[in-house]
């Protein structure tokens, strides 16, 4: 059982990257023919005939801009897969998402003014909950850590974000 909860893009955010993504550009939506994407809307892959759209996001910004705090720098946005209509979220899980033994983990700490604060490759073993939890609870440990974004290392996606407990 997971001790965090992996955050989604928010619906109210998935609203806008469905007009214009943040980049300034329009989504796009097509059926995946292969399935497999990693989407961001309800944080589970897609199967083969959905309709997604590939959209640039901003999560470091959109949080900043929440909270009243210039991220400067460390701003970027990159490409996130989620439907190209309301899907309804993720379903309830004990687990965290797109984790399976073996595949690499960019575990992204930012502190409260959105500068990072640390960070941590993991190599998920066997039982990628355990190593999930322990990296949350270093990077919570420290009471200047806002939240962390979990990143897939082969591509540099944000995956998912985590807020402190």
């Amino acid at each position: 059982m997971s001790l965090y909860a992996a955050r989604a893009i928010p619906s109210s955010v998935l609203a806008e990257l469905r007009v214009t993504d943040d980049a300034g550009r329009p989504c796009v939506p097509y059926a995946d023919a292969e399935g497999g994407a990693p989407l961001r809307c309800c944080l589970r892959r897609s199967v083969p005939g959905e309709r997604i759209a590939l959209v640039s996001y901003a999560p470091l910004r959109r949080w900043a801009a929440g909270t009243g705090v210039e991220p400067g720098a460390y701003d970027e946005q990159g490409p996130v897969f989620v439907h190209a209509e309301e899907c309804g979220g993720p379903a309830p899980s004990e687990e965290y998402p797109f984790a399976r033994a073996g595949v690499l983990r960019t575990v992204r700490r930012y502190d409260a003014a959105g500068r990072i604060a640390g960070g941590l490759l993991l190599e998920l073993p066997e039982v990628p909950g355990e190593a999930f939890d322990r990296a949350f609870a270093e990077a919570f440990a420290d009471p200047a850590v806002a939240l962390v974004h979990v990143r897939a290392v082969e591509y540099g996606c944000f995956l998912y974000e985590v807020r402190r407990p």
